[in-house]
């Protein structure tokens, strides 16, 4: 069994961040279980954790705190998604009817190697298989691993409308 080895850069998200709310992040900790933090104007910033979450700061969001954010990280998709350049993370833009963003869910994205020996076989066995599961539980971790692997062998294309891979 292939020893479980996490990465993620999370550093890369919090540069893009406030520099107020990048430090409360830290300042929180448990980095490793950190799924994605919330920026809704006129609320406050919160931390979402695979056990909770954390309230960032006080203070609620404003407009410069999503400006800073967006002029960092450059134009969404039709999809109100954007990526971070040469990282696995994803920040999802809530429009108003006037298409200003008001929110931002900026999740972290990490690579987990050696997540799929429990169904390497079938991976490499070049049968269609399919992937089930609640938000959160690693299915697109597992896809990931799975191109990783079968392109150690094999020419693998994938196609991805949402970034997530």
């Amino acid at each position: 069994m292939t020893q479980k080895r996490i990465t993620d850069d999370l550093q890369a998200l919090l540069d893009v961040l406030p520099a107020s709310i990048s430090q409360a992040v830290v300042k929180a900790g448990k980095a490793e279980e950190l799924l994605e933090i919330i920026l809704d104007l006129g609320r406050v910033p919160v931390a979402r954790f695979i056990k909770g979450e954390v309230p960032l700061s006080q203070k609620e969001v404003e407009r410069e705190d999503i400006d800073c954010v967006v002029e960092r990280i450059g134009d969404f998709d039709a999809d109100n998604r954007a990526g971070i350049e040469r990282s696995l993370h994803r920040i999802s833009a809530i429009r108003n009817r006037r298409a200003h963003i008001v929110g931002l869910t900026c999740r972290v994205g990490r690579a987990v190697y050696g997540t799929i020996d429990i169904i390497e076989d079938l991976v490499e066995s070049g049968k269609s298989l399919l992937i089930l599961g609640k938000p959160g539980i690693g299915k697109t971790t597992m896809l990931r691993e799975a191109a990783r692997i079968l392109a150690e062998t094999k020419r693998v294309i994938i196609v991805d409308t949402s970034n997530e891979i």
